[in-house]
């Protein structure tokens, strides 16, 4: 008698169905690391190009730095090609590879617009070279600037940020803090920090220390109101719960309110640091002696735009790197919150 069993075509059916699917998944990834590696493959001969542009048509005008930076442009260039032709094009440099086509086409037509063939004016729009020539000829002058202005904005900020959590913690938790405060914070905050100017330089003894309140000023108002607000909006459910097993008002406020507070606090950080770049610029032109806002007032003075240009990136990448700092500390401080904060 023979009998049926199920169990012997199981792993048949399991084996030809993987089959079919196997040249199915791979159809879809080829074309997908085809792409990859064009988008790789392009980037590299954009900076190729941007190379080529340095050197095949003379400048304009006297700038030491050309061959140099078409020098760089081509190793850059094929470092790029190397890690696309050899698969070691990482996850983070491959999902940056179409920027990095964009940038070096950006470059190429700046090049030719400004070295080449003076389509834009000079000196209001300096070659590629011209800002590179400044990092070298002109970096003991524009290091001093930027310690000078990370120094400034370290302490405004720090300042305007521990001032700006404990107000907002206060006016959150108790409402007679909350009834004489918050109608001056609604009159002093909605005003821009430079419109205090005078008034700083007038009350502080130095335009350092004025320089420092109004970087503070512009740091603590959103974090007042956002501290605050996630003081306010926290469920009284967890203050019922951890009264229940006991909680002093102290331990309320530590381990109940302000962890649940953070993610309004880092939002109310991040626009606050914006806001205090701004107020820096613009405090270390009208009086301090040292720092980029310094420097950008000088170089405009000179008319050496291509310095202004160099600053300007300068303050760039340093605001960038703040940001950056206070979203991986943001990570660090709301682990317990992953999958919950979702900017």
């Amino acid at each position: 008698m023979s009998t049926y069993s199920t169990r012997s075509k199981t792993p048949a059916l399991a084996r030809s169905a993987g089959e079919k699917a196997a040249p199915a998944s791979h159809s879809l990834s080829f074309p997908i690391s085809v792409a990859k590696n064009a988008s790789g493959a392009l980037a590299g001969l954009a900076w190729t190009g941007f190379g080529l542009s340095c050197l095949l048509w003379q400048d304009l005008g006297d700038w030491s730095r050309t061959h140099e930076v078409a020098i760089a442009s081509f190793v850059f260039a094929g470092s790029i090609l190397t890690a696309t032709l050899f698969g070691r094009f990482g996850g983070g440099l491959q999902s940056r590879a179409p920027w990095l086509l964009a940038f070096g086409l950006f470059l190429t037509i700046w090049e030719i617009a400004t070295a080449k063939f003076a389509w834009l004016p000079l000196p209001f729009f300096p070659p590629p070279q011209a800002i590179v020539e400044v990092y070298t000829d002109d970096w003991p002058k524009l290091l001093a600037s930027t310690v000078a202005s990370v120094k400034l904005q370290l302490v405004g900020y720090a300042l305007g940020a521990a001032i700006g959590f404990l107000t907002g913690v206060l006016i959150g938790w108790s409402r007679a803090v909350g009834y004489w405060v918050h109608p001056a914070l609604r009159f002093i905050g909605p005003l821009p920090a430079t419109a205090w100017l005078p008034f700083a330089l007038f009350t502080f003894p130095s335009s350092w220390s004025a320089s420092t309140f109004l970087i503070a000023l512009a740091t603590g108002f959103p974090v007042t109101v956002l501290t605050w607000s996630g003081v306010a909006s926290v469920s009284n459910a967890y203050y019922d719960v951890a009264r229940t097993l006991g909680a002093k008002p102290s331990f309320l406020v530590l381990k109940v309110a302000i962890p649940a507070a953070l993610p309004h606090v880092f939002v109310g950080l991040f626009m606050g640091l914006g806001s205090s770049f701004a107020v820096l610029v613009v405090a270390e032109m009208m009086g301090v002696k040292a720092g980029l806002g310094w420097y950008l007032q000088w170089a405009q003075g000179w008319a050496a735009y291509a310095n202004m240009y160099a600053a300007l990136i300068v303050m760039s990448l340093l605001c960038s790197g703040a940001i950056t700092l206070l979203f991986r500390t943001r990570d660090r401080l709301l682990v317990w919150q992953k999958g919950v904060v979702k900017w």
